[in-house]
């Protein structure tokens, strides 16, 4: 079949590739000159040093995202050499905190509980005994509480220096406000999931050189299309002649077999409510429930403030670490900073990561220099640029109702909004992807083909 895939961030490229590999012909479709998405390098200014890219904001990535990892050695690029792996720390300026050993789990998160720095007696037993209470019950909860529900009679140091960090770096969300169900589904996937899972993968390239660049040269190497700087303004469909023939879908008048939208939801809800208009209304009333989800999500921000330490010397390394977690309050904004000199950019480049982030650009800066300056030891840094992804991920509370895959016959949607267990994260972005990819109907081309049926998550 021919296959429209509509934008070329990690779920679009990882349906496209799927796509391919089932045997279908793929144009992917993407607005954006950078490939990406959300988690894009920055189109260099004037004069700029195309090497040192900055991002569209600081990501990572962890040990346990499998299928990441699997379609960056499908498409030539060693993650060995891409990511500086390193045992999952968070760990504080002055080293107090929490660090897990190289060991198979749960044996990694139990010393690394009951070795923690600057954690009494009383604080490591409590956290211990809260992590036994949710495995035992096999992280799950209540699917309407909240991740502050889950913690409550916790020591308020656990909260302030392992529980809320880790909640707002993989959910985007405060704890008072966050899906304790899917909390809960990442502590078992990554930090009990084999050895190694719990690691984070820093990226040494941008994140355009780290898979996407790489995902669309291993597409046009096949003979299939990628247009950066192209945006689609309408989808419509074509209604086949007999009852068991299924619907064709004209993409800016272009005709495709079927359509994946790998968009941002706001995005492909327009989309899907254009090609709503031209049907009947019973045809008409399921994409339009569809549309209505997508464009309910609620989003947040996340903010990245590129810095300059202006006391750096000839040395890679700025911080003790490449990344540090930072104490976070109403003057200091970042709750994580990574020293992107020791990931190879240039000596002395810090990247302070706000999420959840609300106010002003300006405020953010100065509030970050006295931080960097109070908590890092690094009077007067310069900033370089900050980056506000004010749709970085949907807001992840409790029993959200997220757009399902399928939203009609030879139309899907992937990205990392879409139903699933997991937050807004790369991972959850890719497997989407995956399973849009191949869940695209089969059969003859040009209409012939049957619905997806039985599509299950993860594929």
């Amino acid at each position: 079949m021919r296959v429209a895939v509509i934008g070329a961030g990690w779920a679009g490229l990882a349906a496209a590739i799927a796509a391919a590999q089932a045997g279908h012909t793929v144009s992917v479709l993407e607005t954006a000159r950078m490939l990406g998405g959300r988690a894009r390098a920055l189109a260099p200014g004037a004069g700029a040093d195309a090497s040192t890219r900055l991002d569209n904001g600081q990501h990572i990535l962890i040990g346990a995202y499998a299928e990441c990892l699997r379609l960056m050695r499908l498409v030539g690029i060693d993650p060995d050499e891409a990511l500086l792996r390193m045992p999952l720390a968070l760990t504080f300026p002055g080293g107090s905190g929490l660090r897990f050993p190289d060991a198979p789990p749960p044996w990694d998160a139990l010393w690394g509980i009951a070795s923690a720095r600057g954690w009494s007696v009383r604080e490591r037993t409590a956290l211990l005994a809260r992590a036994a209470r949710w495995r035992l019950g096999g992280f799950r909860c209540d699917p309407h509480a909240t991740v502050a529900d889950l913690c409550t009679g916790l020591p308020e140091r656990l909260l302030r220096e392992f529980i809320d960090p880790l909640c707002v770096s993989a959910l985007n969300t405060p704890c008072a406000e966050a899906s304790g169900a899917v909390f809960l589904r990442v502590l078992r996937d990554s930090l009990f999931s084999g050895r190694g899972g719990s690691n984070l993968l820093l990226p040494r390239r941008d994140l355009s050189a780290l898979w996407p660049e790489a995902a669309a040269a291993w597409l046009r190497a096949r003979g299939h299309a990628v247009h950066p700087g192209r945006r689609v303004q309408r989808l419509e469909t074509v209604m086949a002649r007999g009852a068991q023939a299924a619907p064709s879908w004209r993409v800016d008048g272009d005709a495709f077999d079927a359509v994946v939208l790998a968009t941002p939801s706001t995005e492909a809800a327009r989309l899907v409510e254009d090609a709503a208009q031209a049907l009947p209304a019973t045809a008409a009333s399921p994409l339009q429930a569809w549309a209505a989800r997508a464009r309910a999500l609620r989003f947040t921000a996340i903010a990245t403030v590129y810095a300059q330490a202006l006391s750096a010397g000839s040395s890679a390394a700025t911080l003790p670490a490449p990344m540090l977690a930072l104490r976070n309050g109403p003057d200091a904004p970042a709750q994580f900073v990574f020293d992107r000199g020791r990931l190879g950019s240039g000596v002395g480049q810090l990247a302070f990561v706000v999420s959840a982030f609300e106010g002003e650009r300006a405020a953010l800066e100065d509030a970050v220099v006295r931080q960097a300056a109070r908590q890092l030891d690094l009077p007067g840094v310069r900033i370089l640029q900050t980056v506000v992804e004010k749709r970085a991920t949907f807001a992840c509370v409790p029993a959200l109702a997220r757009p399902g895959a399928t939203i009609a016959t030879g139309l899907l949607a992937c990205g990392d909004y879409v139903e699933g267990p997991y937050p807004a994260t790369l991972e959850g972005a890719v497997l989407s992807g995956t399973a849009a990819g191949r869940a695209l109907p089969r059969g003859q081309a040009h209409g012939a083909a049957t619905p997806a049926e039985g599509w299950c998550w993860p594929p």
